[in-house]
Formats: C-alpha cells, sequence, structure tokens
C-alpha cells in the first residue's frame, strides 16, 4: 500500500481514495482470520488514537489529506507492527517520517550555500534583513523551473519580500513561475513509508534516543 502510494505520490503529489478504500476494506477483513479478535480489535482501537491527531493536522493544512489516510489505515493494517525489541507506539511510522523530514533542512541549506558561492545571486530583488534571509537558505531556495513546491516570496511595492505562512498542502497551487523562492511539496507519504520500514526494523527513533 505503502510503495504504490509512493509512486504515485511523486509522480501526481495527489494520491486517489480508492487506495485508501480498497486497503481499508483488506484490514477489517484481516480482522477475522485473528486467532485472537479481541485481542486484535483492541490493539487496532489503541492503535486509532493517533486518527484525531492527523486529522487535526491535516486540517490546519500541514499535510494532505491522503497522508493523514494513510496513517489511518495503516494503524488499522499494522497496529504497532515491529520485529525489533525497541518501544513502539501509534505515533511511531509518523515521528520516524518527521524525523527524516528535517534531513531537507540542511539539504536546503546546503543547496543555497552552493548557489552563493557559484556566484548566483539568489537575493536578487529583495529587499530583506539577513536574519529573514538566513531563514529562508534553510526552507526553501531560489529555483529556476519549480515543480511541486510553494512561492515563500511577494511583491511588496518594487521590493520582494518572504512570506513563511503556512501553505496548506491540499489548497495552495503549486508555483510555476520561474527564478521563484520557494519550500519544495513534500511528498510525506515517501517518508510515512520509510518511517515504517524503521519502525519494523528498529522501532521508534525518538524514544530510543532517550533511553526508552
Amino acid at each position: 500500500m505503502l510503495a504504490v502510494a509512493s509512486i504515485i505520490d511523486i509522480k501526481n503529489r495527489e494520491v486517489p481514495d480508492m487506495l485508501w478504500i480498497v486497503f481499508g476494506v483488506v484490514a477489517v477483513v484481516m480482522i477475522f482470520f485473528e486467532d485472537d479478535m479481541i485481542e486484535s480489535l483492541t490493539l487496532i482501537a489503541f492503535s486509532m488514537i493517533l486518527a484525531p491527531f492527523v486529522l487535526l493536522i491535516w486540517r490546519f493544512g500541514f499535510f494532505g489529506g491522503a497522508d493523514a489516510l494513510s496513517l489511518i489505515v495503516l494503524a488499522g493494517l499494522a497496529p504497532l507492527a515491529t520485529l525489533d525489541t525497541n518501544v513502539v507506539t501509534p505515533f511511531t511510522t509518523f515521528s520516524n517520517a518527521v524525523l527524516f523530514m528535517t534531513l531537507l533542512v540542511p539539504i536546503n541549506l546546503v543547496r543555497n550555500v552552493f548557489a552563493m558561492l557559484s556566484h548566483e545571486n539568489i537575493f536578487y530583488g529583495f529587499k530583506e534583513s539577513k536574519f529573514r534571509k538566513m531563514i529562508a537558505m534553510f526552507f526553501g531556495f531560489r529555483s529556476k523551473n519549480p515543480k511541486f513546491s510553494f512561492s515563500i516570496e511577494r511583491m511588496e511595492g518594487s521590493h520582494k519580500k518572504f512570506d513563511f505562512s503556512l501553505h496548506h498542502a491540499d489548497t495552495e497551487p503549486f508555483c510555476n513561475s520561474p527564478k521563484t523562492w520557494v519550500t519544495p511539496g513534500v511528498p510525506l507519504i515517501l517518508f510515512i513509508t520509510v518511517g515504517f520500514v524503521i519502525q519494523i526494523l528498529f522501532g521508534d527513533i525518538i524514544l530510543a534516543i532517550f533511553g526508552f
């Protein structure tokens, strides 16, 4: 399920709801093949405490509806699944995914530093403080041909300004203006897939860091 969703998300940045419906049905059917149905239902119910959390995050626009549905269906298909002895929680896949997403921050910074070392005027047309320029270097980059990215700049008079406001993943249009500062529209399901694989093989990274 996650592999198919990741491929579709990378190509189109939109995953059809039918995928979640099909695997949601599979999750329900699998319950009837469990040796202990009551224990299985209890485990799924506990894992589903994730659902209101991710739905709330989706409503605020931090990620798309498909990302929320993937985590909810996954909680039904493989609640607290792991092959390791490390502790996992209903939030482990999500927390692992978010941890890997933070790698995008240094990647943006390195990209911008290399652009500046190549004598590119990445702040051309901007009238901003050094502090805001530094923030922009962590969260975005100046793209020559944006694709599946959100603009983080706006015009203010004759100068450009950075706009760090939240972009709703489901409603904000992607930027297609060349030579624009953008923040990547991250295919979060790909990171969720990685987070789940890490959960299976290792457990919860954050809990392990803190010694649980």
